[in-house]
């Protein structure tokens, strides 16, 4: 009962910032959504919790609600963390230049929504069963619910008509997600228009870049000569990467060297990638002079090798919180998933290239935001660098290669040759694999055989030397699932992985023992 007033606190902090809609110039329509949709699900939990659970069982039968209910506060906390940003009046061309390129809204937090409802919903039907005070009573409430899965409801009609207002996108809603995104740039440029007549020079350079059409390339000028513009220190061992602030707001900022023509393959398909778990281009810009390149990025927090280190804890049974290790598993095969879809293939997917940070100020239980990094010129030929790219990586990358690409880079001069053949979903999902294996056991694949000459090699090609560990049903999944068989593609994982964590949620005494 306590996990379900958090979530109606959060909705009646969102319904509060809502009655000032009006002055939300940043994503208007992408607030109005959420709100929304925010409001469906709470009304459409509260109605199943009302008709299956009894109040004064609350603290004897509910435990099987705690960990999704949990969860469902963790969605709605992100979604006032977004409607609040957007509200913020302060540094408005700031949080335009945050903001305006977001996908958040339908990508991430709508998605979060709709594949959390389901799980509290069963959650609750796992808890109504049983409800009541006889054999009896339970037996015909488990009857009344399994009747719900009979193939006869299966039917499309007979499922809307039954079941579609709890579980089926309404078609406004459908169309909303659709327009959302693009009413919002519509606001946007009207915003900048009533501005103009009293911009100043470098307020007319931001309107450019803000109603300028993705991956546009404008000169450095525009950033560099902002009073606003600051680089406030270097981003690990690298020279090129540091971390800025402009217009009020924090970014990571790429300096590149070079013909500018020549980078326009890496330039071109990073600023169209568009996802929440991968890293983008925001805004570019160069000086065709001087031969050098500016990239404005989103600025994460730390890298997967040093997020493990900090969080982990050797007195759990699992060294990172379970529900955690499988939501950074999820957003890693999204990513994963997305860049597949679009017949990119990493090739160098190792936990130094997995950038994540906090999702909200507040949020102090672990869970993070994951980008996969790393892409650049090896996504644009479909090749991959031989080392770490992200600075502060000092683990050999070859750890991470599949058998079939370890063999391949062993090759006398493969990487001269351009002989990629064996980089594909398959390779990328063995060292998604690998990646999954160090969030659930703290150890890094191979650590056993110190990572020296032929053993490793050895090791690499038949699997051996991983570390055997009791860590649950998800890992046993995830080992059956991506070693064993390792499916094409990220779709099939996402399916298990979603399985493990409700099986996990809905398990009460593992769940107590594994989460903070």
């Amino acid at each position: 009962m306590e996990q379900f007033r958090q979530v109606g606190e959060v909705l009646g902090s969102i319904r509060a910032i809502m009655v000032f809609r009006h002055d939300i110039r940043i994503n208007p329509r992408q607030c109005q959504l959420l709100a929304d949709a925010t409001e469906s699900a709470f009304a459409g939990i509260a109605e199943e919790m009302r008709q299956h659970l009894r109040l004064e069982e609350r603290n004897t039968k509910w435990k099987a609600l705690e960990h999704p209910l949990k969860e469902l506060h963790r969605v709605f906390r992100d979604v006032e963390h977004y409607i609040r940003q957007s509200l913020e009046h302060k540094d408005w061309w700031g949080r335009a230049l945050t903001l305006s390129q977001s996908i958040d809204c339908v990508n991430l937090h709508l998605h979060n929504l709709l594949w959390c409802i389901p799980v509290v919903v069963e959650a609750i039907e796992t808890v109504g069963e049983l409800t009541g005070d006889s054999q009896e009573e339970m037996n015909r409430r488990r009857l009344v619910l399994s009747k719900k899965y009979e193939r006869e409801w299966m039917e499309s009609s007979l499922f809307q008509h039954r079941f579609g207002k709890l579980y089926l996108v309404t078609q406004d809603m459908c169309r909303r997600m659709d327009t959302a995104v693009k009413e919002d740039r519509w606001i946007l440029s009207e915003t900048i228009s009533e501005k103009r007549s009293s911009m100043t020079k470098q307020e007319s350079l931001l309107a450019e870049l803000l109603t300028s059409p993705r991956g546009k390339i404008l000169p450095i000028s525009t950033l560099v000569s902002s009073p606003e513009y600051q680089v406030r220190r270097r981003l690990g061992s690298s020279s090129r990467l540091k971390e800025i602030q402009w217009m009020g707001e924090s970014f990571a900022l790429k300096h590149t060297f070079g013909e500018v023509e020549q980078s326009m393959q890496e330039i071109s398909l990073l600023s169209s990638l568009s996802h929440p778990n991968v890293m983008q281009y925001m805004y570019l810009f160069s000086d065709e002079d001087k031969k050098e390149c500016l990239i404005v990025m989103e600025l994460m927090n730390k890298d997967l090798i040093n997020y493990i280190k900090d969080i982990s804890c050797s007195k759990r049974r699992v060294p990172i919180p379970l529900l955690v290790a499988v939501d950074v598993m999820l957003q890693i095969a999204r990513g994963m998933e997305y860049l597949h879809s679009r017949k990119i293939y990493h090739g160098d997917l190792n936990p130094s290239n997995i950038l994540v940070k906090t999702k909200n100020s507040t949020s102090s239980d672990g869970y993070v935001q994951v980008k996969i990094s790393g892409l650049g010129k090896s996504a644009a030929s479909r090749t991959t660098s031989k080392g770490p790219t992200s600075p502060g990586a000092e683990t050999n990358s070859c750890i991470w290669y599949a058998p079939e690409v370890f063999s391949e880079q062993e090759q006398p001069f493969a990487a001269e040759a351009g002989n990629a053949k064996k980089y594909s979903e398959k390779a990328d999902v063995y060292s998604f694999a690998m990646i999954c294996f160090e969030l659930l056991t703290g150890k890094v694949p191979f650590e056993d055989s110190h990572l020296q000459g032929e053993k490793m090699s050895r090791n690499i090609r038949t699997g051996r030397g991983l570390s055997s560990l009791p860590i649950t049903q998800v890992s046993h999944k995830l080992d059956k699932e991506m070693l064993a068989r390792r499916s094409q593609s990220e779709t099939h994982l996402l399916v298990h992985l979603q399985d493990a964590s409700l099986h996990q949620a809905l398990s009460n005494h593992e769940s107590r023992e594994w989460t903070t």
